[in-house]
């Protein structure tokens, strides 16, 4: 049987680690064979450039070098790990998948959206998730969240960027709304996993 592959999307601050990982645990408590990775990461090569591209500050990174780098952590992660739990069946949750990449280094630095697409699907080999999960947040909202101590390169940005990148994840939504369900992160926490289980059981019952 096929697996289920749901990601998480959002801007800074909107919640979608938290939101990410109290479904796996939801599942993991159903005894519904689950596997939760974060983007980029995942594998030993994906944690290297995770660290390159949040962490170092004074690296210089071009918007072209970051799109490269995502891929090439994401091409390892579903070599790696996302397609042979698929195949095994599992449910695969995603922090972060090919949509960020659209969002921040398309719409948000400015590149090519065809040549990110491009390469975007070259780095997944066309593998798409059958659910998206966007947590919607106002960047003001967001960035207030995260406190005045920015803790990587993107929270360093200015709010102009975190404001296209909002406006790109809205349009990518609108374009494929049979694959994402957007949520409104100003809600409690506990109104949002709520929200998510009742979409995610739908689908589980489904399959």
């Amino acid at each position: 049987m096929k697996g289920i592959f749901i990601t998480f999307e959002g801007g800074e601050g909107c919640g979608k680690s938290t939101q990410a990982r109290a479904l796996y645990a939801r599942l993991k408590r159903r005894r519904i064979p689950a596997v939760l990775i974060q983007e980029p990461g995942g594998t030993k090569l994906g944690q290297s450039i995770r660290d390159l591209l949040k962490h170092r500050i004074d690296t210089g990174i071009s918007p072209e070098a970051e799109l490269l780098l995502f891929n090439a952590s994401r091409a390892q992660l579903v070599k790696e790990v996302i397609r042979p739990a698929l195949k095994k069946g599992m449910v695969v949750v995603c922090d972060r998948f090919y949509d960020s990449t659209t969002a921040y280094q398309g719409y948000g630095r400015g590149l090519d959206l065809a040549a990110v697409k491009a390469v975007n699907d070259f780095g997944t080999g066309g593998l798409k998730p059958d659910l998206t999960i966007l947590l919607d947040i106002p960047p003001e909202h967001g960035l207030d969240r995260k406190g005045h101590h920015p803790e990587d390169r993107f929270e360093q940005e200015t709010v102009r960027f975190h404001k296209r990148v909002r406006s790109g994840y809205l349009k990518l939504a609108s374009m494929e709304p049979e694959r994402w369900l957007v949520i409104d992160a100003r809600l409690t926490p506990a109104e949002i996993t709520g929200r998510i289980w009742k979409h995610v059981k739908g689908m589980l019952e489904g399959h």
